[in-house]
């Protein structure tokens, strides 16, 4: 039975372009389940400086920032974690009476994953995107000690920028290109998308790479892990990148982590 929300009741909430639900429902299912007077609301705007100024006057506990808000939000919280910093995005706000403090869970969980999963440091990668999400990834490869990889990116400015910024090469295309671990970070196999059934990467590079790992997150097996799983490759899901950005999200608001069994629920949940 779900508990009654009264004046105690903290609020927790998400700023996106175009909100999901992954966030409400993973969140919502855990404070149930662990019975804590929580509740999560996902929201949009268009005026982010009043947005996180709302935050700040009315004691909303924390705020979970997506595209295209991740930087443009900087400017009016008043610390950065060392998360955020190394990325200079942030997608995780954080209000302790009334002083906002940043963090970055994508960055957080994507360093926890090539742990886990110990993919050592001289695998070389092939990434293909240059986007938010794409620059926590490849901040979290640098601080991981990955030396040779090679950012893929239709944009010169943005992938340049992104591939020099982090000590790493830029191309265009993947051409002949093939490397030891693949990741995806564009929106190419993402469900409902107009490249939803689509190979981020072609047939002959998959072939060549050891892991591979894509950031969409919906549906958890999209094109590329399908095909990567049938060759028998070490795969890294985007439904483990975000129900462990979520979770960090959900320890930071409320100071609690759940059990492995709870966590793997909620995302379940939240999937639908």
């Amino acid at each position: 039975m779900s508990r009654e929300i009264n004046k105690d009741t903290q609020l927790c909430m998400s700023l996106a372009g175009r909100p999901g639900n992954f966030g409400t429902r993973f969140h919502n299912y855990l404070y149930q389940e662990l019975d804590l007077n929580f509740i999560y609301k996902a929201f949009t705007t268009q005026d982010i400086q009043a947005a996180v100024g709302g935050v700040r006057a009315l004691g909303i506990r924390g705020c979970a920032v997506s595209m295209p808000f991740k930087e443009s939000c900087i400017p009016f919280l008043d610390e950065l974690d060392a998360s955020a910093t190394a990325i200079e995005s942030v997608n995780t706000i954080v209000n302790d009476g009334g002083f906002l403090r940043a963090y970055n869970t994508d960055y957080i969980a994507i360093a926890k994953l090539l742990a886990q999963h110990q993919i050592p440091a001289d695998t070389t990668f092939a990434l293909r995107g240059s986007g938010g999400m794409a620059k926590a990834v490849v901040a979290a490869l640098r601080d991981a000690g990955f030396k040779r990889g090679h950012i893929i990116a239709r944009n010169p400015a943005a992938g340049q920028a992104l591939a020099s910024a982090y000590g790493y090469q830029w191309l265009a295309e993947v051409g002949e290109l093939t490397a030891d671990m693949l990741i995806n970070v564009t929106p190419i196999g993402m469900a409902g998308g107009a490249e939803a059934e689509q190979l981020a990467f072609a047939p002959a590079t998959l072939e060549a790479a050891k892991i591979v790992f894509d950031v969409v997150a919906l549906p958890a097996e999209t094109p590329l892990i399908r095909n990567a799983r049938a060759q028998g490759k070490r795969v890294i899901t985007g439904a483990e990148v975000i129900a462990l950005q979520a979770l960090e999200q959900f320890v930071l608001y409320t100071g609690v982590r759940p059990t492995d069994e709870q966590i793997a629920r909620a995302a379940a949940h939240a999937r639908g």
